[in-house]
């Protein structure tokens, strides 16, 4: 898959067109609950796209439209959005499937993965991009990986795998304070329902992650897909030979990582409290 770009749609009508949902919704005497119940939703897939944090896609809007009986307003207004250039074709689609995966392992060498990053931390990500965001793209960009964390704490959680190089909490992205929050994120996310946190130590004489991160997905219908990421684009892997080249290789990382409770040891280690 290339990384082509399409045209990705404005923040700030995102949560325009999330208001006019939610206005429509509470006219028809629903509630975000009742909604997404009727369209086999999660409920905080209703309250993130009423907030402007998810797009509302043309066929939802268009079911939204039947059921509130709008006159098409959703469908209009979403068919009409400005737009702006910022997230590629192939990382839209690796986010729709994150959204719907039933279980996720990632590994990760340059920074904390991104389901598990702080608000002040992914901007400090995004503002060390060369070349620069504007001050309004950063913005947008933090929104939209902040908003992709809501699985975590969903009803029903998908069951996440990380392993992270040690080098990643060595760095202090954003400074001081913003380093010691995201740790102190990490602790806590290390015992969330689903979550497995693993660091690979330095010191190893063998590491099966040197060709860079990735992520495995595993859908709804139980298809395995890679996600691999380069410095000028990335790629999702869909043949079962490469993904299965994939699962071998995080297989070995959860292997020579330390496990869990030691994990939990090093970063009550890094906050002092041990």
């Amino acid at each position: 898959m290339h990384s082509r770009r399409r045209p990705r749609k404005n923040a700030s009508a995102m949560r325009l067109v999330g208001r006019q949902l939610a206005r429509f919704r509470e006219a028809a005497g629903l509630t975000q609950r009742a909604l997404a119940a009727e369209f086999n939703l999660a409920e905080q897939t209703v309250a993130s796209i009423e907030q402007g944090r998810r797009p509302l896609k043309p066929d939802l809007a268009a079911r939204f439209d039947d059921r509130l009986d709008t006159k098409g307003a959703l469908s209009v207004a979403v068919d009409n959005m400005p737009e702006v250039d910022l997230i590629p074709a192939w990382a839209e689609e690796y986010m729709d499937l994150e959204r719907e995966a039933i279980a996720l392992s990632w590994y990760d060498n340059q920074v904390v993965p991104g389901l598990l990053q702080t608000e002040r931390y992914a901007r400090g990500v995004f503002r060390s991009r060369v070349p620069a965001f504007s001050a309004d793209d950063i913005e947008v960009q933090v929104t939209n990986r902040v908003g992709r964390q809501e699985i975590l704490t969903r009803t029903h959680p998908p069951t996440i795998s990380f392993v992270m190089w040690e080098a990643i909490l060595m760095d202090r992205i954003g400074g001081d304070e913003v380093y010691e929050e995201q740790v102190r994120r990490l602790r806590v996310c290390a015992e969330l329902p689903g979550v497995s946190l693993q660091v690979m130590p330095f010191g190893r004489t063998r590491h099966a992650g040197l060709d860079g991160p990735f992520t495995l997905l595993e859908t709804p219908e139980h298809q395995h897909i890679g996600y691999t990421e380069s410095q000028r684009g990335s790629q999702l892997v869909s043949d079962p030979d490469e993904v299965s080249i994939l699962s071998c290789k995080y297989a070995m990382l959860r292997a020579q990582a330390l496990n869990p409770e030691e994990t939990k040891g090093l970063l009550d280690r890094l906050l002092g409290e041990r």
